[in-house]
């Protein structure tokens, strides 16, 4: 039996929300409209097929620009004696995709989230002009052109590379005609893009023990936050079996090295805003800015498939022997957790991507398990423990992509005025965002927050 996701969706009868399930289908990984269907699977039919079927090739042809038809295949489909409109979308090579009376932006662009088609950020549109245009920002020209280069000429020198004129061309740090392209700019003593660390005492964001901000370029930016790490990185000593002391660290120094490169490498350093390292006492989180790119998913990305956002960056990285092999990241971070308990967390969004490496010292098994998630979401629990019911809450708006009140009630067993009292805490405290008005007023999650239990 069919069920509703992210590449599936059912409709009773034809409704003007059919655009913009077809704009969210072309503008993310496609799928397939069932217009006829109940919101459980159940085929009912509609009154007329061939109207229906006419309505949805013309909303295809009319109503969302650019043209989406070449990408949108509709046909009436026999489904336990009922007519069923089904509507075929694939992934659209013009992206974004929006309805034609709103325009180019988060009213009229949709992309998928699970089950739900839901207003793109307006950092999304951007990344989806960039890639449809073919525009990399690696290779665009930088608008600083005031350059010096004093720690990347370090750096060089110690790999034994030159880093001469015609070098820097070869690495395509300039155009052309000499001026220098934004890797020049990412490279160079004036980066622009950060990273921000910081060391919390606790579990939550409360309080900080120690915080720092990491200018320059990025060759500079990494070894310090590296350094950084490595100050807050307990080493604890056992004695073993024979006698011998044995070091361990809380974290893995293979895992920490090999998160921060991916932060550097996958970064989209067309959007504003710094990368930011949290170091808690039961965990690091590493949150960047750029979800997985096109057509790859948790699981090609896990097996070590990897589909380079900024190549250039990759192949000099790769040429001062920093990273040995595209894609081998992931699996060495795995690979380093083989022998712990708890292992890495990866959360994506269509704009950022958050690695958790759990500490391997005393507060780890704070870090809850699948079946502790599962009892939090599926258990009422009391205003003594907020906190799991905010852990709860999140796992609902991300598993759906966004929740209303009433599904809150409903799954967690609380009454009307608890759930209102939950959800304006959590706005306050920027864990939800809220959108919609009266009956379709929803909650969704924001990408960048950290979820779990205190």
């Amino acid at each position: 039996m069919l069920h509703e996701g992210p590449n599936v969706e059912f409709k009773q009868s034809w409704s003007e929300s059919i655009k913009k399930t077809i704009v969210a289908f072309a503008n993310t990984d496609g799928g397939t409209i069932y217009i006829g269907m109940t919101d459980h699977g159940e085929p009912i039919g509609v009154d007329d097929a061939d109207d229906c079927l006419l309505k949805t090739m013309q909303a295809a042809g009319n109503a969302i620009k650019p043209d989406v038809t070449l990408f949108t295949r509709a046909h009436i489909e026999e489904i336990d004696t009922v007519a069923v409109v089904v509507v075929e979308v694939q992934r659209g090579a013009a992206r974004p995709y929006y309805l034609a009376e709103k325009g180019i932006r988060p009213a009229g662009v949709y992309v998928r989230q699970g089950a739900l088609s839901a207003p793109a950020s307006d950092a999304a549109i951007l990344a989806m002009i960039r890639e449809s245009s073919g525009e990399s920002f690696e290779d665009s020209r930088s608008l600083e052109q005031r350059l010096s280069f004093d720690y990347a000429q370090r750096v060089f020198a110690e790999a034994g590379i030159s880093f001469e004129d015609r070098h820097m061309r070869t690495l395509g740090l300039t155009m052309p005609d000499g001026s220098f392209t934004n890797l020049a700019l990412l490279l160079s003593d004036q980066c622009p893009a950060t990273v921000k660390a910081a060391v919390f005492d606790g579990l939550t964001k409360l309080r900080f023990r120690d915080r720092f901000e990491f200018e320059g370029s990025l060759f500079r930016q990494f070894h310090e936050v590296l350094h950084f790490f490595d100050l807050h990185n307990q080493t604890r000593s056992e004695i073993g079996p024979d006698l011998r002391r044995v070091d361990e660290r809380d974290y893995p120094d293979v895992a920490v090295r090999e998160v921060l490169l991916n932060m550097f490498v996958h970064r989209d350093y067309a959007v504003p805003g710094p990368a930011l390292v949290s170091i808690f006492d039961d965990r690091a989180e590493f949150l960047n800015i750029g979800g997985l790119r096109a057509g790859i998913t948790e699981n090609d990305m896990l097996a070590g498939v990897s589909v380079q956002r900024n190549p250039r960056l990759a192949r000099v990285l790769y040429r001062l022997k920093w990273i040995e092999a595209y894609g081998t990241g992931v699996p060495k971070i795995m690979e380093s957790y083989q022998t712990l308990a708890d292992q890495p967390l990866f959360h994506i969004s269509d704009n950022a991507f958050k690695v958790t490496l759990p500490s391997a010292g005393p507060f780890a098994s704070a870090i809850p398990t699948e079946g502790e998630k599962a009892v939090l979401i599926n258990s009422a629990v009391d205003a003594a423990s907020l906190s799991r019911v905010e852990y709860a809450v999140v796992q609902l708006a991300e598993e759906r992509g966004e929740i209303s009140r009433k599904e809150i009630e409903q799954e967690l067993g609380l009454s009307q005025s608890a759930a209102i009292r939950l959800l304006d805490r959590m706005q306050k405290l920027g864990l939800l965002r809220k959108f919609g008005q009266g009956k379709n007023t929803r909650y969704s999650v924001y990408p960048s927050q950290s979820f779990y239990v205190r």
